[in-house]
C-alpha cells in the first residue's frame, strides 16, 4: 500500500489573496463625488461588483476631460482601457454618494495606471481599491502613440 501525500501549502499568500495595502484619502489628490443610483443595487441590497468599474470609468474619465482636455467626440488620441481590477473590502449601497479617489502609479510614454479608491462620504477607510491602465492610441489607425501635453501635465498631478 502507498501512501498518497498533498502537497505543501504556499509559504506567503498569493498576490490575490494578500492583503492590500493601507490607504488613506490623504493619498489620492483628486477625487470625485458619485451619487449611487437605485440601478446600481443589487438583490442582494448593495452595490452590484460590475457598477465599482464604471465608477472607475467615471473618475478618470472626468478628470481626463476637465483637467487634461480629452475631447472623446474629435480628439485625435483616445485611451483604450486594456486592464482593470478590484479589490472589494466593505459593501456600498444606495443611496450612498462614493468619493472616488484618484492617482497616478505609473505613467509611461503612451500609458498610464491609475489606482482608485472608493470611500463612503466621510470615512477615511476605502470600501475598494482599483486600478486601471489606459493606453494611449491615434484615432485613425488604433495604433499607440504618445501622452498629449495637456494630458500627460494633468496627469503628472496625479502622481503620488
Amino acid at each position: 500500500m502507498s501512501s498518497i501525500s498533498t502537497p505543501a501549502a504556499p509559504a506567503t499568500p498569493s498576490a490575490a489573496s494578500a492583503t492590500p495595502p493601507a490607504a488613506s484619502r490623504s493619498d489620492y489628490p483628486h477625487f470625485l463625488a458619485i451619487p449611487t443610483r437605485w440601478m446600481d443595487n443589487d438583490v442582494y441590497g448593495h452595490v452590484n461588483n460590475v457598477v465599482y468599474y464604471s465608477y472607475f470609468d467615471t473618475v478618470i474619465n472626468e478628470h481626463l476631460i476637465r483637467e487634461g482636455g480629452l475631447d472623446i467626440h474629435d480628439g485625435t488620441v483616445v485611451g483604450y482601457c486594456v486592464e482593470s481590477q478590484c479589490r472589494y473590502l466593505a459593501p456600498l449601497a444606495f443611496p450612498e454618494t462614493i468619493d472616488a479617489g484618484l492617482r497616478v502609479a505609473h505613467l509611461g510614454n503612451s500609458s498610464v495606471r491609475y489606482e482608485i479608491a472608493l470611500f463612503r462620504e466621510g470615512e477615511a477607510a476605502p470600501a475598494a481599491l482599483g486600478s486601471f491602465v489606459h493606453v494611449f492610441v491615434a484615432r485613425p489607425d488604433d495604433r499607440p502613440t504618445a501622452i498629449p501635453p495637456a494630458i500627460r501635465a494633468c496627469l503628472e498631478r496625479l502622481k503620488r
